[in-house]
Formats: structure tokens, C-alpha cells, sequence
């Protein structure tokens, strides 16, 4: 086997130390994982905002916009109340449903600033009704009886009719119980225009006078839900275009984990462990007796140290079986 002992052997080829190694694998993994952490931050704020900006202002804001149009609603109603037998308390009720209208939409414009000038307009409109409607009470005198008992009848049925559309509601869908409310107000001022249109001119002008702010507050409320509700569906939307590219890029930084990892897997074998594996093979021989062994070693780093020193151990070693084989017995 003395041929093995004299074929040169490639200890560790020319490269970086182990330990330069392990601190560029680790730099790539940072490299790896910084922009994953970045952008996973990224996300969770973007996300963060939109599901806040739904949750906090405009669903909430499409909902007052709801309940404002219902209160209008309310102070219609009993503002006819009053105009039938001059009852004090459908007066107060009508100035607290616009008290609550004013309220719900003054938090609306502090949820939403950009939409301030709708919001003043709404505002500016029902101080208008509201101006009206007191200077009608102040106009108005005492109703007859008969047209009182006329329009109470009215009234009555249309509450009648009020309750059962109220009942079923449950069956219908928020945007299809706001347009049977707005059918049955229509409804109703008909009613009340033909029954007082011979007997009480004054009035039938007094109803056309406030008719008109009031309906314009009521599209302006439609117009500010509708416009919420869009929100909450961008809103939406953003929040899967989000998902979607959070997706692309963990199946993108995926990818580029697993080529790394296989280069590594690649690269790691042949300049790491094939060195060790050869010195292995060097000590192997020098254990079997076979010392004329010679080391190609080319390279810096812990393992090609390792291998100068195993070789000139060996070299001790062949040295000091050289001269005690030449020396006389």
C-alpha cells in the first residue's frame, strides 16, 4: 500500500475559514428574513388601518346615516300629529327627533371630516325645517273639528299601516324597509293634501313649505349612507388585494428559501465536510503504518490548521521512524 501513501492528497481547498462560513450563512438567513419581517409589519399596519377605518368610521357613519333618516321621519310624523289637534307633547317629540338628527349627524361629520360640507348642508337644512315648522306653529291657528276628525282618521290608519309594514320587517333587508318607510310618507301626505286641500288652504301650504327641506335632508342622508357603505366596500376590497399580495410574496420568499437551501445543501458538502472527509483518509493511513503521505493543503481556516498540524505530526512521526530504523542495533 505503499502507492496510497505517496498519492498527494487535496486536504481542504482554497476558500474562507468555517467560522467566515457560519457567519455567511447566517447574513444570508438575516437577509432572508428582514425583508419577511418588514414586510409582514407592513401588512399587519396596512390592515391594522383599513379594518379600523371600516369598524371606526364608516359603518358607523352609513348607520347614524340610518337612524337620521328615521328620526326625520319621526319628526314628520309628529309634526302632522301636531297640526291635526295642536298637542304640546308631539311638538316636543318632534324637536327631540331633531335634536337626536342634529347629534348623529354632528359625530358623523367629527367621524368624517372630508365629508364636512354634505354634513353642514344636512345641518343647515334642518334648522330650515325647523325654522319653519315654527313659524307654522306660530301661523297656524286652532284647527275645526271636522277637518281634526277627518285627518285623525288619516292618521290612525296610516299608523295601522306603519305597525304591520314594522311587524314584517324582519323579512326585508335594511335598504328595502328605508324605501317602503319613504312609500308610505309620500302615501300619507297625499292623503292629508286631498283631505285638507278644501277646508284648510292654509295648512296645505304650511305642509308644502316643509316638505321641501325635509325631503332634501333625506336625500342628502341616503347620499351620505350610500357613500359610507361604498367605503366599507373598498375597504374591503384593499383588505383582499392585501391578502392576496401577502400571499404572493410568502410563496415567493419561499421559493427563495428553499433554492438557498439547496445551494447551501450543495456547496456546504464539498468545501466543508470533503475536506474532513480526506483528513479522515490521511489519518487512516498514518494509523496503518503508511507515513510517506503527502499533504496538499491550499486554503485558510480552521480545518486547513487541523490539517497542517495533523501533517506535520505525521511528519514528526515518519521522522522518528526513520532515525530509529538508521540507528544501529
Amino acid at each position: 500500500m505503499s502507492w496510497l501513501g505517496r498519492k498527494p492528497m487535496r486536504v481542504f481547498a482554497r476558500a474562507a475559514s468555517l467560522r467566515r462560513r457560519v457567519a455567511y450563512s447566517l447574513a444570508i438567513v438575516r437577509l432572508i428574513l428582514v425583508p419577511v419581517i418588514f414586510l409582514a409589519i407592513y401588512y399587519l399596519i396596512a390592515m391594522g388601518r383599513i379594518v379600523d377605518r371600516i369598524v371606526s368610521v364608516d359603518a358607523p357613519v352609513a348607520t347614524m346615516a340610518e337612524r337620521a333618516s328615521v328620526e326625520l321621519l319621526e319628526a314628520r310624523r309628529t309634526e302632522r300629529t301636531y297640526f291635526l289637534d295642536h298637542d304640546p307633547t308631539a311638538l316636543e317629540s318632534n324637536r327631540q327627533a331633531l335634536s337626536r338628527l342634529a347629534q348623529l349627524i354632528t359625530t358623523c361629520r367629527d367621524l368624517q371630516p372630508e365629508e364636512r360640507a354634505a354634513t353642514d348642508r344636512i345641518l343647515q337644512d334642518t334648522k330650515l325645517y325647523e325654522q319653519r315648522l315654527s313659524e307654522a306653529v306660530v301661523r297656524m291657528g286652532e284647527p275645526s273639528r271636522v277637518s281634526a276628525a277627518r285627518i285623525r282618521a288619516v292618521v290612525k290608519a296610516y299608523e295601522a299601516d306603519l305597525d304591520t309594514l314594522l311587524r314584517r320587517s324582519q323579512r326585508r333587508s335594511r335598504a328595502q324597509l328605508m324605501e317602503a318607510l319613504h312609500e308610505r310618507l309620500g302615501t300619507l301626505d297625499a292623503q292629508i293634501t286631498s283631505t285638507l286641500e278644501a277646508q284648510d288652504p292654509a295648512l296645505r301650504l304650511i305642509t308644502l313649505e316643509l316638505r321641501t327641506p325635509a325631503n332634501d335632508v333625506l336625500q342628502q342622508l341616503a347620499d351620505l349612507e350610500k357613500r359610507s357603505w361604498a367605503g366599507v366596500e373598498q375597504g374591503h376590497a384593499r383588505a383582499r388585494h392585501l391578502i392576496n399580495g401577502a400571499e404572493w410574496v410568502l410563496i415567493i420568499v419561499s421559493g427563495l428559501t428553499l433554492l438557498v437551501s439547496v445551494a447551501i445543501s450543495f456547496v456546504l458538502p464539498r468545501q466543508v465536510v470533503k475536506p474532513l472527509v480526506d483528513l479522515k483518509t490521511a489519518v487512516d493511513h498514518a494509523v496503518a503504518g503508511n507515513y510517506e503521505i503527502e499533504f496538499e493543503v491550499k486554503g485558510e481556516g480552521e480545518v486547513v490548521q487541523l490539517a497542517r498540524s495533523v501533517r506535520n505530526l505525521i511528519a514528526h512521526v515518519r521522522e522518528k521512524k526513520a532515525n530509529s530504523d538508521s540507528a544501529p542495533p
